[in-house]
């Protein structure tokens, strides 16, 4: 959008000498022209800008001259990343770091351009607990935040059914997972996630976190959430599919486990695959969804007991 990319051009000049016509448009992956035109945008709003022509020139503010986004404290510029998402926000105990954030940013901005964010805020809410769950635990999890941040060790006490052990861990990340907290850490040359509604105590140690350079908390989860996916599966059958009933396996049965090839289509058109799902009551529930549209092959017993539900859903609503 045209407002945010002004503002990007606003933040991209303070501090600097100026920069070219050619680099902000190769920066920014707009024309020349373009940028042109944001520049006179920006100067009609009330920005110092202008334009140099020769060797040396380019585009440049007034010397001096800053936005107002210098008044934020560390706290604000870091719950700048929680805009928007205000339940996680409050997770953190940053509820009101992050209000203040917000309404200084706005104030921060020329006058003509706080109308564009002023319309995200007002109309768009970003609601990441599912339907249905009840009030979060997050714990300790204000404390657990301060430790990820700061890059410090963490003593915790985790329950694992009726035991609790306590462990100390070096803190990698949190991740908000449809409204479930859990810390990501290393322990003993092993990084896991820990559900964070299950730390009983969390002690913030003065020794340093190490954390390995390559580490990317995104990619991790990615890979772990995928792995546990698999680790699921460990029931084997082989099925008949409609075209209807393989477009919508996927839904049906989960990503992972509709990782398959089929076979060619038969003359029916319909498709023969084999499947790993979780249990064979789990595949029970999931196949009877897909309702006439999926014939079970193997084994023997999963085959009687979807043809059983059949008999009985038709005896029912007969």
């Amino acid at each position: 959008m045209r407002s945010s990319r002004l503002v990007e051009i606003m933040l991209r000049l303070e501090g600097s000498r100026g920069i070219t016509a050619q680099r902000l448009a190769d920066e920014l992956g707009v024309s020349v022209r373009t940028v042109y035109r944001d520049v006179a945008a920006l100067s009609a709003a009330g920005v110092p800008v202008w334009t140099e022509s020769g060797p040396g020139g380019g585009v440049r503010l007034l010397d001096g001259w800053q936005s107002k986004l210098g008044a934020m404290t560390g706290d604000e510029t870091s719950a700048l990343m929680l805009l928007g998402v205000p339940s996680i926000a409050e997770d953190l105990g940053l509820r009101d770091v992050a209000t203040a954030a917000e309404s200084k940013l706005l104030r921060a901005l020329p006058i003509p351009l706080r109308a564009g964010a002023q319309v995200w805020r007002d109309r768009l809410y970003v609601d990441a607990p599912g339907w249905f769950d009840r009030p979060r635990d997050v714990g300790r999890l204000p404390d657990i935040a301060a430790a990820v941040l700061e890059g410090r060790r963490l003593r915790v006490s985790y329950r694992k059914g009726r035991r609790t052990a306590t462990r100390t861990v070096d803190p990698l990340g949190l991740v908000a997972k449809a409204g479930v907290w859990y810390l990501v850490a290393r322990h003993r040359g092993r990084t896991l996630s820990y559900r964070v509604s299950r730390i009983a105590e969390a002690a913030v140690l003065d020794a340093p976190a190490t954390r390995p350079d390559t580490f990317d908390l995104p990619t991790w989860w990615a890979d772990s959430v995928a792995e546990f996916d698999r680790a699921l599966l460990r029931f084997d059958c082989r099925v008949r599919l409609s075209a209807a009933a393989w477009r919508r396996l996927p839904h049906v049965i989960g990503v992972e486990a509709a990782r398959v090839e089929p076979g060619p289509p038969d003359d029916d058109g319909w498709f023969t695959v084999h499947l790993r799902l979780e249990a064979e009551d789990v595949a029970l529930d999931q196949l009877t969804s897909l309702g006439s549209d999926v014939e079970v092959l193997e084994p023997q017993s999963l085959r009687d007991a979807l043809r059983a539900v059949g008999a009985a859903m038709m005896h029912r609503n007969r």
